[in-house]
């Protein structure tokens, strides 16, 4: 992740700062700190969390608020999802707020496992805890990315806590014709905003190849050059300031352009092995809480490492969104 931060930064850095190392150094900085919390939090006995679920409700909710408040919030790109803290630069609270959620809901499906099988005890109760933490995601940081990877992986616990997989069914089904009306509506009044014209772009990103569409053709334009075995570690042409930020969340079409279908596949079964240790983990947890903490943190790497794949292969529509241990960030 690091190397390919160097190789795919390199360029933007270069035209930036004027040094070609500048974002591979913080990510290395950032890594090593990561590195060192890891190994602390790993000596932390993982039921001490439990006591805690309902304030990390409260406290994941509330700093998603931090954004509003002034000289600490920054917007981008018509959005309003970091903050600045002095001496650590730019943060995004919802980070924070995702491991604090499934700590959360951890917590709450093993107090109630009893009542999983109903419908609204075990189905609508837990997901409307949802409600105020993606409505300030959606409606205040513009972040609807963050909040369908939040809404998933509550929604992966609570099917794991016991919950019956019909109602979801259901109301998946439900929400998916309400989602394609509403998209034809929109479509048809002209409204929706960017969203909308990312989801015609993602139809077809050739019709408006040097506007909306222009991330997602640069995007293919290296995957395609990529062939088989890749360009060489260093030797991409797309990084080149055509495909915008290279080195956040489509590293991986620079990383399949220098080391081909081979290195994607790589990276692929990298991510499949920490899912399956991560679900193992979850199997042979000795409660509970255990088992919900540990499938929870696993989908959240998963779900993100699945979406980022997909929005840079044009599988699915443009999304912001990093590949967890690659995109550049911390």
């Amino acid at each position: 992740g690091i190397v390919m931060v160097l190789s795919a930064s390199a360029p933007s850095a270069l035209a930036e700062s004027g040094k070609t190392y500048t974002y591979a150094s913080r990510q290395l900085l950032a890594a090593i700190l990561g590195t060192v919390i890891m190994f602390i939090i790993s000596k932390i006995d993982y039921r001490f969390y439990k006591k805690f679920y309902w304030p990390a409700y409260f406290v994941s909710t509330g700093i998603l608020l931090l954004v509003l408040v002034p000289g600490l919030g920054i917007d981008a790109n018509n959005a309003t999802r970091w903050i600045q803290i002095p001496i650590f630069g730019q943060f995004q609270p919802s980070e924070l707020s995702k491991i604090g959620l499934i700590i959360f809901f951890a917590g709450y499906l093993a107090d109630h496992q009893d009542e999983m099988k109903s419908f609204w005890k075990g189905f609508v109760k837990p997901l409307c805890f949802l409600i105020p933490p993606v409505a300030i995601l959606f409606f205040v940081q513009n972040h609807l990315s963050v909040s369908i990877v939040i809404g998933a992986v509550a929604c992966i616990m609570i099917i794991m806590a016991g919950a019956r997989l019909l109602y979801f069914i259901a109301s998946g089904a439900v929400a998916g014709v309400v989602g394609v009306m509403g998209f034809i509506v929109l479509q048809a009044t002209g409204k929706g905003g960017f969203r909308i014209e990312r989801m015609i772009s993602f139809l077809d990103p050739w019709e408006d190849a040097t506007g909306v569409g222009w991330q997602a053709v640069q995007s293919l334009y290296a995957i395609g050059s990529g062939g088989l075995f890749g360009v060489g570690l260093g030797e991409s042409k797309q990084k080149y300031l055509y495909i915008p930020e290279p080195h956040n969340d489509f590293i991986f079409s620079i990383l399949a352009e220098e080391l081909g279908f081979v290195g994607c596949v790589i990276v692929i079964i990298l991510f499949g092995i920490f899912i399956w240790r991560g679900t193992l983990i979850s199997m042979k947890a000795p409660d509970m809480f255990g088992s919900l903490l540990a499938i929870g943190i696993t989908s959240l790497i998963g779900i993100q490492a699945i979406i980022n794949i997909g929005v840079v292969t044009s599988s699915i529509p443009n999304t912001g969104m990093p590949l967890p241990f690659f995109s550049y960030g911390g």
